[in-house]
C-alpha cells in the first residue's frame, strides 16, 4: 500500500501540473471567470492532496488498518472531488452540464476530511509508537 500511495501521489501531482497548465492556457477562451476559478479549485485540491499522499507515503509504514484507510480515503476522495469539478466545469462549458456529478464533489470532500482526520490520529499514534 505504501508504494501505491506514493505512486498515486506522483500521478496526481503530475496531472495537477498538466491540468493547471491546460486550464490556464487551453481553456481560458472557452470558460468564463467562475468556471476557470472552479477548475483551478479542482487543480489546487488535487495538488494539495498529491503532496499529502507523498508525505504520508514517506511518514507511515501502512501496516495498520487506519493508515490503509487514510490512503484509500485520500486517493478516492481526491479523485471524486477534483475530477468531478473538472467534469462539471467542462460539461457546463459545452452547455451539457452533467448534473450527476454535482453530489460527487461533496462526497469526495467528506472522504478528504476523513482522511485528514485519520492523518492526525495516525501522526499522534506514530508519535506514541502505537499501532491500531
Amino acid at each position: 500500500m505504501k508504494e501505491f500511495v506514493l505512486i498515486a501521489g506522483g500521478i496526481y501531482g503530475t496531472l495537477a501540473v498538466i491540468f493547471g497548465a491546460f486550464g490556464a492556457h487551453g481553456l481560458k477562451k472557452y470558460l468564463d471567470n467562475d468556471q476557470l476559478k472552479s477548475f483551478e479549485t479542482g487543480v489546487k485540491y488535487q495538488m494539495y492532496h498529491a503532496l499529502l499522499l507523498i508525505m504520508t507515503g514517506i511518514i507511515f509504514p501502512f501496516i495498520g488498518y487506519s493508515q490503509n484507510l487514510m490512503g484509500w480515503f485520500l486517493i478516492i476522495g481526491t479523485f471524486l472531488f477534483s475530477f468531478s469539478i473538472y467534469g462539471l466545469v467542462l460539461s457546463s462549458a459545452k452547455g451539457r452540464k452533467i448534473a450527476l456529478l454535482g453530489p460527487v464533489t461533496p462526497l469526495g470532500g467528506v472522504l478528504l476530511v476523513m482522511a485528514w482526520t485519520l492523518f492526525c490520529i495516525n501522526v499522534a499514534a506514530v508519535a506514541e509508537h502505537i499501532r491500531f
